[in-house]
């Protein structure tokens, strides 16, 4: 099962990024404005989701993007969305100068939005050390007295360039490492890539 969730028309040849002449958006993409995060979620303060919308425009400006590139998602759903975020500073890249911390809070960030966009879920909750996941989600209409009711583990793991193998590897990594809490609450994997913008995501 796990070779055919990794191999389920998983990935394409990579084309070309935001820089490149002819670059097109698709008329099917939605928008996702990464500064939304700045607004906060049940579990992500104002403060962090500024943080985080910083690391994604960071990542994505070190890759030489234009506004407006597109995200593929692929894997147990099918999107595209165009991309936007702030403009970065040079006191913005040296305070994330830590390119796998930045790369992996770049990655929490857009694993957030694209699961508010694509499920009835949002983040609740931290999840604590040794538990095998990063948040509990919840559903976005639930009653705000009984969050866990409906709960769903969320992992999210960021590359900042890596080839198609390096993700699959990824995902296979993600899919082993929640294993120990396996048959009490479901569970998405997310893995962002960002030299081609690419969110994989698998739900377990």
């Amino acid at each position: 099962m796990l070779v055919s969730i990794i191999r389920r028309s998983l990935f394409t040849a990579p084309q070309s990024n935001g820089v490149q002449e002819g670059y097109s958006m698709n008329s099917n993409s939605k928008e996702l404005v990464i500064t939304k995060l700045e607004q906060g979620l049940p579990t992500i303060t104002p403060a962090f989701g500024a943080a985080l919308a910083e690391a994604c425009a960071v990542c994505l400006t070190d890759q030489d993007y234009i506004q407006g590139v597109e995200l593929k998602v692929k894997g147990d759903f099918t999107a595209v969305f165009q991309l936007y975020w702030q403009e970065v500073t040079d006191q913005m890249m040296r305070c994330w100068n830590d390119s796998e911390y930045t790369t992996e809070q770049a990655a929490y960030g857009i694993a957030f939005l694209v699961i508010q966009e694509l499920t009835d879920y949002t983040v609740i909750e931290r999840s604590r050390r040794g538990t095998g996941f990063d948040y509990w989600l919840g559903k976005k209409s639930e009653n705000n007295e009984l969050p866990f009711q409906n709960a769903v583990r969320l992992e999210v793991s960021g590359i900042r360039k890596g080839d198609n193998s390096r993700v699959k590897a990824r995902v296979k990594q993600k899919l082993e490492q929640v294993s120990p809490t396996d048959g009490t609450l479901p569970a998405y994997i997310v893995v962002v890539e960002f030299s081609n913008p690419l969110a994989f995501i698998v739900k377990k």
